[in-house]
């Protein structure tokens, strides 16, 4: 044995011998393997990362080939759906799908002016902690060189990895990188394009969803399946003819075609081929707990393999698995996802809520009407979120040209603004003893299903104020600057004594009386910006 080769096993040896004895406060087993095992019962070893619950705060390019029409999210569904306005869209635009299918839409998408490294880098710069990458979406294209799937960005389309390129920058900028993997879903989601108008001169004409190889003779896409993106040499689910349905199908209950075995195990492959070639150090399901669960345990056995690999990579375990719909018992297992929406109380766990500017697919109708969130309804969501142990995850809508609109950047660069002033009320914070108060309370909004709830509590004054700690610090966040120049703090009437107040932002010393009836704080007679005001406050109350 050379010396080069002893080195090695020497150093293996050593990292095995760490990780065997301890991981969050315990044994952990060896080898690496054996750690985390394919059950839920093994999975709720789970101990959500450091890093993870410092961050608070990533971005996301949720961007794929069904942004290249700009007509918004689930186009490689809507154009499909006769009558629907992403279905005129896609005949004005491109043909009938019996003539123009999605797979055409893919080739048409070229992502020509894509600068991985400009975006990530205005992103960190707005103070994102980890950046996530969308790797396939239900439409069930990969956007990196997958040997498992040959409709992948690298032989068609862009002719691009672009999970590379993503992975690259995001390292490159110091960031954490993720994925995002959508595609357990294709099976049913795609079962319109097996459908054909019921009305109209193309009445009966079926769409381009049952095409296979043969149909490519003399076309671009000669010697292709469609059926390897399409997915749909199967029958029909038994609600497949309404359109709805697929909403309450997530799980793949309520007469959802089960699928195959080779499809689920073919998305087995292309996903622990994602994990294990690009090394993302958080993968976001957008799954009913995991991918194709409970009619297969291919979810389960990608946790278990993401888990053991960060173990063994890291030498603890530093991997993030976000999951949506979550049972108490899957909620130890990975990280709780929310989409468009948030907890009305402080969560035990650490968990995430994931939301868009605009529609998760770009969409140009939201440009032209100025339908974007504002920066200051992004930072009001941030902080709420955090106050409640959560962290939030922020879709950028990415053209199909690979850029954001000036719109877009400008909303960014506010976000940008505030955090350079506040980002330490952000930053490796923890829940206070009582995550709020104010009259946003009075009228929260329930949860509904993977979330959606933003939007529709009260809106957020100036008496709405959110707490976190960090250390001895305790910090304030006042969602409104109060008109007649003071605040009191109702929470703090009873706390421990206070010793200090400063206002972030403001360089001059801040008055303040503790009494029965909370912190008074007298506040400068101009606003240190104008989105959310940040009290620093110190003393025996954090």
């Amino acid at each position: 044995m050379d010396r080069r080769t002893l080195l090695k096993k020497l150093a293996a040896g050593a990292a095995a011998l760490y990780v065997s004895k301890s991981y969050a406060g315990g044994l952990l087993k060896a080898p690496y393997a054996d750690t985390f095992k394919p059950t839920w019962e093994s999975l709720a070893q789970y101990q959500v990362p450091e890093w993870f619950r410092d961050a608070k705060f990533g971005i996301w390019a949720h961007w794929g080939p069904q942004c290249q029409p700009e007509r918004g999210d689930w186009y490689a569904r809507g154009m499909y759906e006769e009558g629907s306005w992403q279905y005129k869209a896609h005949i004005e635009k491109y043909g009938h799908p019996s003539k123009f299918g999605f797979k055409d839409v893919i080739n048409e998408w070229k992502a020509e002016q894509w600068d991985p490294q400009e975006l990530v880098g205005l992103y960190k710069k707005a103070g994102a902690k980890y950046f996530m990458a969308l790797a396939n979406h239900h439409d069930n294209f990969d956007l990196y060189k997958s040997k498992h799937q040959k409709w992948n960005s690298t032989r068609m389309g862009p002719k691009k990895d672009l999970i590379a390129g993503w992975a690259k920058a995001t390292k490159d900028h110091g960031l954490r990188f993720g994925v995002s993997v959508h595609a357990a879903h294709a099976w049913q989601w795609m079962e319109v394009a097996q459908r054909s108008d019921k009305k109209g001169p193309l009445a009966g004409v079926p769409y381009d969803g049952n095409l296979t190889k043969a149909g490519g003779v003399g076309k671009w896409w000669e010697g292709e399946d469609p059926q390897e993106l399409y997915a749909q040499n199967h029958p029909l689910g038994e609600r497949a003819a309404d359109g709805g349905a697929i909403h309450g199908q997530w799980d793949w209950g309520n007469g959802a075609s089960t699928p195959s075995k080779a499809y689920c195990e073919k998305f087995y492959q292309r996903t622990i081929e994602l994990i294990d070639k690009y090394g993302p150090d958080a993968v976001y399901f957008d799954d009913t707990a995991l991918p194709l669960w409970p009619v297969s345990d291919v979810g389960l056995r990608i946790a278990a393999h993401m888990y053991n690999n960060s173990i063994k990579k890291h030498g603890k375990l530093e991997a993030v698995i976000f999951g949506k719909i979550l049972n108490e018992q899957q909620r130890k297992c990975m990280v709780w996802d929310i989409e468009r929406g948030q907890s009305n109380k402080t969560e035990p766990l650490p968990w995430q809520t994931d939301t868009c500017i605009g529609s998760w697919h770009y969409d140009r109708g939201v440009y032209d009407r100025n339908g974007y969130k504002s920066a200051k309804t992004v930072i009001h969501t941030l902080v709420d979120v955090v106050s409640k142990n959560g962290n939030l995850m922020l879709s950028v809508p990415v053209r199909g040209n690979g850029t954001i609109d000036e719109k877009e950047r400008a909303i960014v660069e506010g976000i940008g603004e505030w955090m350079a002033v506040n980002s330490e009320s952000i930053y490796s914070t923890r829940p206070w003893t009582t995550f709020g108060e104010g009259p946003a309370l009075e009228n929260t909004a329930p949860l509904s299903a993977q979330g959606f709830n933003e939007g529709k509590g009260k809106p957020f004054t100036a008496a709405d104020i959110r707490f976190v700690s960090k250390g001895k610090t305790l910090y304030a966040t006042m969602l409104g600057w109060p008109a007649d120049g003071s605040a009191v703090i109702k929470s703090l009437a009873s706390a421990g004594k206070v010793n200090k107040v400063e206002l972030l932002g403001h360089n001059q010393p801040i008055g303040f009386e503790q009494t029965t009836a909370g912190l008074k704080v007298t506040l400068p007679t101009q606003a240190p910006g104008k989105i959310a005001f940040v009290l620093k406050i110190s003393g025996a109350i954090a």
